[in-house]
């Protein structure tokens, strides 16, 4: 078996490997389809042509030679309608490509005849060359035509295009198209008795690995994904040649076993390459819809801060200005219900508020004004504040500080600490308590600060527990208690609390039993 026997068998497994390989990357696409029906074609040319080097007589290699030319005669068509379909020209330049199919059928007609190829002679070496008729030079020139059209349209592009990756693509192509037809070219000057040697002809593998390297970085592959079936293809290729190669028949089967091994392992490593890279796309899809509902949550963010926040506050000043008397008495009927509506506006001012903060401890906004300040003065106002409230429910609301600790100063954000750690917390006990009393105390222990909220209120399950302090988390029953809860308030107090390099947890021995949280800070 010669050269151009075995590089005619290199050209058939390149194409109908890499054929089937963009079909099956996605069978509905059209460039795909037309990419796999050239490669069909140069695999025809390619089987025929090495069934033609083998041939002993000139019967069959004349045979072989018109069998080669029906493959070859598609090459160019096929090739060009692939380009035309991959830049989007196909409505410009359907009828040359319609044309193109026509020329086509014409000479695959005329090419089992004499007009094509007129016999088959020695030449330089080879005992049957095929000689050209009175038709292939007509052939030659359109198959001509269509490959400079071809390289024309993809360099038009390639200065207008705009696209990083397009270009790119179309480099490969370009490169490829080089390769493979100055390759290609160099069976057909013995047709004329021009002795120049068919040396070129493995460079159509080369042709088509760059073409189908070009469509499947724009696909769904990877560079893993290609770099793992070409090293597969080529163990394949290796061991396939081998086999051919060997003169002992014991040498053939080991080759040949070893390439049925190869087969299989390689199959299983391109399946799992393959899923590897889909897992990884599905990953990036989702984090690229997820990237894009965080950008939409930020434009909401900002509008919900510079509209409905500024909405909600007039509504509170109006009212604030109302009940204050700032626009006259009111009259006793009215006094109720602007009392309530500045309450419910407070509440709603309130609840923006804390969806704002949350959203900002989130994305990592929040700047902190960090100073010395006595936590055991804040605890006392922050329970000062609160105590109408515990009373109004008929609530008893005590604070202890144990002396023995003294003096309680905490590095931090005094501003947020007490209005989103501390009142906060006090502020759900009286809320989550429906009777009984609610006790919060101050201690220092194993040189941390521990402040810490006890109640007998309604108390935490273990499933509401893995809730309390998300983004949003409510208890199971908490909604029903406190109706007016935006289920922002423990996590926004345990954003503030790590930030400050402490630690929040929550203590309940079940339903019912209440609850104590308890917040430990560095001193």
């Amino acid at each position: 078996m010669n050269f151009y026997a075995i590089s005619a068998l290199v050209n058939v497994i390149t194409s109908i490997v890499l054929g089937l390989l963009i079909l099956f990357a996605d069978r509905r696409n059209r460039v795909n389809q037309l990419f796999f029906l050239f490669a069909f074609s140069l695999a025809t040319w390619g089987f025929a042509y090495f069934l033609w080097q083998i041939a002993g007589d000139p019967v069959s290699a004349l045979f072989w030679a018109h069998a080669l030319m029906a493959g070859a005669i598609f090459i160019p068509f096929f090739d060009y309608h692939f380009v035309v379909r991959f830049l989007g020209l196909q409505r410009r330049l359907r009828w040359f490509v319609w044309f193109g199919y026509a020329a086509a059928v014409f000479f695959s007609i005329v090419n089992w005849t004499p007009l094509f190829i007129s016999s088959v002679l020695p030449q330089s070496g080879f005992p049957f060359w095929p000689m050209a008729g009175p038709l292939f030079l007509p052939f030659l020139i359109i198959w001509i035509l269509y490959a400079a059209a071809h390289v024309k349209l993809l360099f038009d592009r390639l200065r207008t295009t705009v696209n990083i990756e397009e270009g790119a693509q179309i480099k490969y192509i370009l490169i490829g198209t080089a390769i493979g037809y100055a390759g290609g070219c160099t069976n057909y000057f013995l047709w004329y008795g021009i002795p120049v040697l068919p040396f070129g002809n493995f460079a159509v593998a080369i042709y088509i690995i760059f073409v189908a390297y070009a469509i499947l970085k724009h696909g769904l592959f990877s560079m893993k994904v290609i770099a793992t079936d070409f090293i597969v293809f080529a163990l394949w290729l290796f061991v396939f040649i081998r086999m051919l190669l060997a003169e002992a028949a014991t040498e053939q089967l080991i080759n040949g076993g070893l390439l049925f091994v190869l087969l299989i392992v390689g199959t299983l490593l391109i399946r799992s390459v393959d899923r590897e890279v889909e897992q990884r796309e599905r990953i990036e899809k989702l984090a690229q819809e997820l990237a894009e509902t965080n950008e939409r949550q930020t434009t909401l963010m900002h509008f919900v801060t510079h509209e409905v926040k500024g909405y909600l506050a007039k509504d509170e000043g109006a009212f604030a200005a109302l009940a204050d008397g700032d626009f006259g008495a009111l009259p006793e009927p009215l006094k109720p219900f602007v009392a309530q509506a500045l309450a419910q506006t407070r509440l709603g001012v309130n609840s923006v508020l804390n969806i704002l903060k949350a959203s900002n401890l989130k994305t990592g906004t929040t700047a902190y004004k960090k100073e010395p300040f006595d936590l055991a003065e804040l605890a006392a106002n922050s329970v000062e504040k609160l105590k109408a409230a515990a009373e109004g429910k008929g609530l008893a609301l005590t604070l202890a500080v144990d002396q023995g600790g003294a003096p309680y100063t905490v590095t931090g954000d005094k501003a947020e600490i007490g209005d989103h750690v501390l009142r906060n917390l006090i502020d759900n006990a009286i809320n989550y308590t429906p009777s009984g009393s609610i006790a919060v105390s101050l201690k220092k222990q194993d040189g941390r600060i521990v402040f810490a909220v006890k109640d007998t209120g309604i108390g935490i399950t273990d499933d509401d527990k893995k809730r309390l302090f998300t983004e949003g988390g409510h208890g199971k029953d908490s909604i029903t208690v406190n109706v007016h809860s935006t289920g922002y308030g423990l996590f926004i107090a345990k954003s503030i609390v790590e930030a400050h390099g402490g630690t929040i947890r929550a203590e309940s021995e079940g339903e019912g039993k209440g609850s104590v949280f308890i917040i430990e800070l560095p001193s």
